[in-house]
């Protein structure tokens, strides 16, 4: 009897496990459906949430890195404007140059055109110690004053750091947001180095001053000028590349993102047809298994064993 006993039991006992395993299948799976997700635990599948989680630390590095894309955009852009007004002010400094190189133009002449010389050098100063998006020095490097501060007399000396800062772009990759200002205002011209600035802060002196030889001094400046007209458009010509290089490494960015998210769906978003198609399944084997156990339960051979 006790054996007989312990099977009943044991009958019972296999029979409750089972259903209840059904069940909590069943169960598990519409909450997959309500969710939306496949794991409610790392448990459900280890493999599965390691590789998710690496993935979500993935996918954060990456709004790190297009912030930092985007911010290089910015400020690159800006400095593109800021060269297209550098460009502006030299080609009208040439322009006044040759006008100031004419044997006829008397002293007084030459004088109005160094105010406006005069002008353009304090416009360039200005657009030397522009700002960039977090509001430090554009053309300082990692400075956050200014680029160039003047002297007693006006003239410009550079006050920033010796290299612009660098931008991630993810995977090993970064950009320069930006030049300093000696690596476009400083440039060779006639055997030596040249700063704009000083040049025409230089050739707007002359010309205050007057006398004899301003003409020629005048007709040597534009020299010089244009020199430093080649060293903004050389500038202007790398920031071009710069901003490709980014485009190149968003777009990089984006697939590989396309394709975490593709993965992430794959490993961790229900499939509602699959899902549902197992419900249905769970469904009808636990209805069968309860009327199964039911019947069993209910033989006779059970009354005779009590």
């Amino acid at each position: 009897m006790t054996i007989f006993a312990t099977s009943t039991t044991a009958f019972f006992d296999r029979g409750a496990l089972d259903l209840t395993s059904l069940r909590s299948q069943a169960e598990q799976i519409q909450s997959q459906i309500g969710s939306g997700q496949k794991l409610s635990a790392s448990s459900d599948d280890p493999l599965a949430a390691s590789r998710l989680r690496m993935l979500a630390r993935n996918d954060a590095l990456a709004k790190i890195d297009t912030a930092a894309a985007n911010r290089a955009t910015t400020d690159l852009n800006l400095v593109d404007s800021a060269l297209n007004e550098f460009a502006s002010f030299v080609t009208r400094a040439q322009e006044l140059a040759t006008q100031a190189a004419t044997g006829t133009l008397t002293d007084s002449q030459r004088k109005s055109i160094a105010t406006e010389l005069g002008q353009i050098h304090g416009n360039l100063v200005s657009l030397a110690n522009a700002r960039d998006s977090a509001g430090n020095a554009l053309f300082g490097g990692d400075t956050a004053g200014l680029a160039y501060e003047l002297d007693a007399s006006g003239n410009a000396s550079y006050v920033g750091s010796g290299s612009a800062g660098e931008l991630s772009l993810g995977d090993g990759q970064s950009v320069s947001r930006s030049f300093t200002g000696p690596e476009f205002l400083d440039f060779p011209s006639g055997g030596g180095s040249k700063n704009l600035l000083a040049t025409i802060k230089g050739l707007a002196d002359t010309l205050t001053t007057g006398g004899t030889g301003t003409a020629s001094i005048a007709n040597a400046a534009l020299t010089t000028l244009g020199d430093g007209l080649d060293a903004i458009t050389t500038t202007q010509t790398v920031l071009g590349a710069r901003l490709s290089w980014i485009d190149l490494n968003t777009e990089r960015q984006q697939v590989m993102g396309e394709a975490r998210a593709e993965e992430q769906s794959t490993l961790g978003t229900t499939d509602l047809t699959e899902a549902l198609t197992r419900l249905s399944e769970l469904s009808t084997v636990l209805q069968a298994s309860q009327a199964s156990f039911t019947r069993l339960a209910g033989l006779s051979l059970f009354d005779l064993l009590k």
